[in-house]
C-alpha cells in the first residue's frame, strides 16, 4: 500500500528507527494508534523488537514509562495495587500498582491467566480503575502496548474477546529485511545519534490528537466503511463480525493515519491500509486460519467501490 508520512512526523519516526532499524511502517502505525487514542497489541515471536519499539516510543513522546512482565502466577493486585492496613495510622491505604503510569508496556500479556488479563479492562476503556468501590483516575494520556507470543508456545493463555477488543490495532513487527539486518549485525553505529530527550510536549500531543479527531470522512467513504463492517457481520466467513467498538476504532485509526500523511481528509487507500490492522485480532475465520493478508483479500475482493 502506497503512503507518504508527512515531514512533520518523520523526525519522530527517524528517532525510533535508530533503535528499530527498517521498521518505519510499524513505528508509524504505532504512532497513529497513539494519536487515535487507542491501545496497541503487538503479536510476534520473541526477539524482533516489540519491547524496543515500546521503550523508545515512550521516550520520544516524553511519557512516563512502566512495564509489567506478565507471568502465570500474577494476580490482578499485582497490576492494579492493593489496599493494606496501616497500623500506625489506623486506616487502610491504597498502594498503587504499576498500572499508574502514562505509557504501559504489558509484556507477554498472554502468559498470565484470563483473570489477571482482565484487570486491564476498565483501565483501557475508561482510564480509571476501581478498588473496593473506590475509583482511581489514571494519568492522561494513558497508552497501553501489549505484547503477546504465538499461541503455540507452552504456557500461554488466549486473551478473552473482551480484552482483545480493547486494543484498537494489532500487528507484528516481523524479521528485518536483509539490508537492515546487515546493519544490525555490524553494530548499528547510528545509535550514537539517538535523541536523549522527548520530541513532543503534552501540548503538542493533545494538538495532534485533536487534529486526528477532526479529519473529514466523506459520505461516500462512510458508505464504504459501513459496507465493510456489514460484510464482517453478514458474510458468514467470521465467527463474529466487528463490534461497535471495533467500528469506532476503525474510524479513529483511519483519521489518525490520514493525519500522519498531512491530510485533513481520509481516502479509500487509508481504509484499505487500516482495516486489516484493526481487524486481525477481532475477526476469526470459521476455519481457524486468520491473517491480515487473508482479511484484506476476502474483504476487498468482494466489496467493490467507485471511491
Amino acid at each position: 500500500m502506497n503512503y507518504t508520512i508527512s515531514k512533520e512526523f518523520t523526525p519522530i519516526i527517524d528517532a525510533i528507527e535508530i533503535h528499530l532499524v527498517g521498521k518505519r511502517e510499524a513505528i508509524a502505525l504505532s504512532l497513529a494508534t497513539f494519536f487515535a487514542g487507542g491501545h496497541l497489541l503487538l503479536e510476534d515471536i520473541p526477539g524482533v523488537g516489540k519491547t524496543t519499539l515500546a521503550k523508545h516510543l515512550s521516550q520520544v513522546l516524553g511519557l512516563a514509562f512502566g512495564r509489567i512482565q506478565f507471568t502465570s502466577d500474577m494476580l490482578p493486585s499485582d497490576i492494579l495495587g492493593v489496599n493494606y492496613y496501616n497500623s500506625q495510622k489506623g486506616e487502610f491505604i491504597f498502594k498503587k500498582g504499576p498500572i499508574f503510569t502514562s505509557f504501559l508496556l504489558a509484556d507477554e500479556i498472554n502468559r498470565s491467566m484470563p483473570k489477571t488479563q482482565s484487570a486491564l479492562l476498565q483501565a483501557m476503556e475508561e482510564g480509571v480503575i476501581t478498588m473496593d468501590s473506590q475509583a482511581y483516575k489514571l494519568q492522561e494520556p494513558f497508552f497501553v502496548i501489549g505484547t503477546q507470543n504465538p499461541h503455540e508456545e507452552v504456557g500461554t493463555f488466549p486473551l478473552p474477546t473482551s480484552q482483545l477488543d480493547r486494543f484498537m490495532s494489532s500487528f507484528g513487527i516481523g524479521y528485518p529485511d536483509e539490508e537492515s539486518e546487515r546493519e544490525i549485525l555490524k553494530g548499528n553505529q547510528r545509535v550514537m545519534k539517538a535523541p536523549s530527550s522527548s520530541l513532543l510536549s503534552l501540548e503538542q500531543i493533545e494538538e495532534y490528537k485533536n487534529r486526528a479527531s477532526v479529519v473529514t470522512l466523506s459520505d461516500n467513504l462512510l458508505d464504504f466503511i459501513q459496507e465493510i463492517i456489514a460484510f464482517t457481520r453478514d458474510s458468514g466467513l467470521f465467527e463474529y463480525g466487528l463490534s461497535t467498538r471495533g467500528a469506532i476504532s476503525l474510524i479513529s485509526m483511519i483519521k489518525s493515519w490520514a493525519m500522519l500523511q498531512g491530510r485533513s481528509y481520509a481516502t479509500a487507500d487509508d481504509v484499505q491500509m487500516i482495516t486489516p490492522i484493526i481487524s486481525s485480532h477481532r475477526l476469526k475465520f470459521r476455519d481457524g486460519i486468520t491473517t491480515q493478508t487473508r482479511i484484506y483479500d476476502e474483504i476487498f475482493t468482494k466489496i467493490h467501490s467507485d471511491i
